[in-house]
């Protein structure tokens, strides 16, 4: 596609075809970070930080989105006024931690509602100055998808921090997929499981797509523009440590250990909520980061033309049933575990997730990006739940040198009432929940995902205790 010239005189990237998909007519995303810090914000830097370090990064911070005479969205390069982009609200003074805790479940409820302004560039931050009951203030950054998928945004994010101990060292993050493990993955054609996998996966996703809708449950109301609606956003911590322990005694992956956990949890809920609908049909949407990697690389590296870990958005869906809840989970919930971990391990031996981008891309060449929105709208729209994560750094983080306590982000626009995401950070796991408001009982879903987790974990330590004797 030919390149044309802004009015400040440097040439116009075409909108990647994922970027259209969400921010179309039908489907806006974005993608909200909170890092929690440990002492009280100074903000005296931020017009400075944003200026030389963050908007350097890539050329979409500095962009808007405009068509052209053929109606093909390309990044115009404007002027960036910060001013327009930081927001500082104003509380009433010398409350309680639980009021102003309060004040930030609301106010971060109000930021995942609001829509971006066309007229400039999709981004901003909020910087919260109150103190809550997990952190001495509070730094709110959206962004909208098309800017990039979570890997690129939180590189982009990662790349203005450094190391508290030691600003001069690099952070280290754990090793991600490998090249070759990825390529093996979807290597379908070297025997027949594979192939029977792909046919069956792909067709079932074609099905959940446009026709098959997930039972209307406890999480899920089956209705149109919800995701217009209020969230409320909760999380939970986890020591990476006990995961690795579940993980050894029924040698699994991390990933395999925390679905299974939440995928009980979603059980324990439905149960609890509604007896009979407790084993209804909920499929999770489970995004995968397709790009072949062993980890981050720095953002210089993401933004070349022909990097092998490109900047954007590089993923794909893939489907999970939630295994149900039987008698047998009830006595022994590692059996749970190994259930989720064999139908994403079924899931992820084929080639499905690569037909799909394939379907995806000759939907946007025969009908346009609009069309192929409104496939992405209906697969979300026909499933229960959005489960994403991102690999965080080992070590503890400092933004300007003011230490972050915490992080976790949250995908928001998306028509599901229920949103998860994880992040890693300094041997925790964060998983922040986004439920809706008058649907879901925010704290009593977080309190049957802790449960999950307790649970598994004690039976865990038992299994373990019972082998060593």
């Amino acid at each position: 596609m030919e390149l044309k010239k802004s009015y400040m005189g440097e040439e116009e990237q075409p909108v990647s075809p994922t970027g259209q998909y969400f921010s179309s007519s039908v489907i806006s995303v974005s993608v909200i970070c909170v890092l929690e810090s440990e002492i009280p914000i100074d903000d005296s830097q931020t017009t400075t930080l944003l200026k030389d370090v963050f908007l350097p990064i890539n050329p979409r911070f500095s962009s808007i989105m405009e068509k052209d005479k053929n109606g093909v969205k390309h990044w115009k390069k404007v002027e960036v006024k910060l001013q327009d982009h930081i927001h500082i609200p104003i509380f009433p003074k010398e409350k309680t931690l639980e009021f102003y805790s309060n004040c930030f479940d609301e106010y971060l409820s109000k930021v995942a509602l609001n829509q971006f302004p066309q007229e400039k560039p999709l981004w901003e931050i909020h910087i919260i100055k109150y103190p809550t009951k997990n952190a001495a203030g509070n730094l709110i950054f959206k962004l909208h998808h098309s800017l990039g998928d979570g890997f690129s945004l939180m590189g982009a994010l990662l790349s203005c921090l450094q190391r508290a101990e030691n600003p001069e060292i690099p952070l280290s993050f754990p090793a991600l997929i490998s090249k070759t493990e990825t390529r093996n993955s979807y290597n379908f054609c070297r025997n027949l499981p594979r192939v029977f996998n792909t046919i069956s996966d792909f067709g079932w996703s074609l099905l959940k797509s446009s026709f098959v809708e997930d039972d209307t449950t406890p999480l899920r109301s089956g209705e149109e523009g919800v995701e217009f609606r209020p969230i409320t956003v909760t999380t939970l911590t986890f020591s990476l440590e006990q995961i690795k322990r579940i993980k050894a005694t029924l040698h699994v992956t991390i990933n395999d250990v925390i679905c299974g956990v939440l995928f009980l949890g979603i059980r324990l809920y439905m149960q609890a909520t509604n007896q009979e609908l407790k084993n209804a049909q909920s499929t999770a949407l489970v995004l995968l980061n397709t790009r072949n990697i062993a980890g981050y690389k720095s953002i210089s590296e993401m933004v070349e033309p022909d990097s092998e870990s490109p900047w954007g958005n590089q993923f794909a869906f893939l489907h999970v049933s939630v295994p149900n809840l039987t008698a047998n989970e009830s006595s022994d919930p590692l059996s749970f575990v190994l259930k989720a971990q064999k139908v994403i391990q079924r899931k992820r031996n084929s080639a499905a997730v690569v037909l799909t981008g394939k379907l995806l891309e000759t939907l946007r060449k025969f009908r346009g990006p609009e069309v192929t929105a409104k496939y992405i709208h209906s697969t979300l729209k026909n499933t229960s739940m959005t489960i994403s994560n991102v690999i965080g750094p080992v070590e503890k983080m400092a933004l300007s040198n003011q230490p972050v306590k915490g992080l976790y982000f949250m995908v928001v626009g998306v028509p599901q009432n229920l949103t998860i995401t994880m992040m890693s950070y300094n041997g925790k796991l964060r998983v922040a929940i986004g439920t809706e408001n008058g649907l879901i009982d925010a704290q009593k879903f977080k309190s049957c995902v802790q449960n999950s987790f307790d649970i598994i974990l004690k039976a865990a330590v038992m299994s373990s205790a019972i082998e060593s004797v």
